[in-house]
């Protein structure tokens, strides 16, 4: 095919393109006559985004703390993108169930090994110092990484341990997230209150939470899973894939997490061992206490019962 041709083939698709909508093609490709040429700073808002760091103090590792939790908000979202993809799937199969999966969970081991970033990369010293002027702010707060876990898996797996068995899948929504696992982590240990932490989270969040998790309540992945053909949820690659994603989610990554927290709160020597928001931190982060798992029907009773224990 000749340059013309190729030139005469694109002008029609293009015309088609607009007819299609109503608009004149002669006004699209004037239009293109005063467009600016696109750059990389421009495309990627690279101004707008190195402008989004802000400290409070005038300690230089906070800066490192901030950069690192905001790349960590960019990959939940590159994360929540990925498994929408699987949710709105019409016609799913199980290569294209795996690939998705996949690049969720790469994602996933890019942020457990990323921990050495703060494990390694900031001062103790530093740390403590700065950590007190963000009081009550906790990563706890951290919405698209709930939004992640609604998407993921049935509400009853995100259940509290202690209120499993009174809450099923006609269980009002918003009675379900008064019994989410992390509330417990919300509410003063000595009291039961929501702590303002919790408070302030549900004020912003709450009304987005429930729309989230009626959304998902039958197109999570793992419900997108059972509907899969019985052949293709027999699928080994697929059944390895949902497998290291469970358990890299609310195994690895949330130990990479814990320990890190641990080095600088309780190991340091300069900590006093509470997280900034208040919340019995050890016991709302260990797996094994929650037992967090988004595909039990993927795991035998062995593996189910030392969920996090040998970690």
């Amino acid at each position: 095919m000749s340059n013309t041709e190729v030139s005469e083939t694109i002008l029609k698709e293009i015309e088609q393109k607009y007819q299609a909508i109503n608009q004149k093609v002669e006004t699209q490709l004037e239009g293109l006559l005063w467009s600016k040429p696109i750059t990389y700073w421009d495309y990627i808002q690279t101004d707008a985004l190195l402008g989004l760091q802000t400290q409070r103090t005038t300690l230089p590792d906070e800066m490192v703390f901030i950069m690192y939790h905001q790349v960590n908000e960019l990959i939940f979202k590159m994360i929540l993108w990925e498994i929408k993809q699987i949710a709105y799937q019409p016609a799913i199969n199980a290569e294209f169930f795996t690939e998705r999966v996949m690049r969720i969970s790469r994602y996933f081991d890019m942020l457990t090994t990323s921990f050495s970033i703060m494990g390694d990369g900031m001062e103790v010293d530093q740390y403590m110092k700065f950590r007190n002027t963000l009081t009550p702010a906790s990563g706890f707060q951290s919405a698209q990484y709930r939004l992640i876990e609604f998407s993921s898996t049935d509400l009853i797996n995100l259940i509290d341990n202690r209120f499993r068995g009174t809450i099923d899948r006609d269980t009002p929504y918003e009675h379900a997230l008064e019994h989410l696992y992390w509330q417990a982590a919300g509410k003063d240990y000595h009291t039961g209150k929501k702590t303002y932490l919790l408070d302030e989270f549900e004020k912003k969040y709450k009304k987005e939470f429930l729309a989230y998790m009626e959304e998902y309540n039958t197109i999570n992945i793992w419900q997108k899973f059972k509907q899969l053909p019985e052949l293709d949820q027999q699928n080994p690659e697929l059944i390895k894939a949902m497998r290291h994603y469970d358990y890299t989610v609310n195994i690895t990554w949330v130990m990479q997490h814990l320990n890190t927290a641990k080095k600088y709160i309780d190991q340091s020597g300069q900590g006093d061992g509470e997280a900034t928001g208040g919340s019995d931190w050890k016991k709302y982060m260990h797996p094994k206490y929650q037992k967090r798992i988004f595909f039990p029907e993927l795991w035998n009773s062995q593996e189910l019962e030392n969920w996090g224990v040998e970690v």
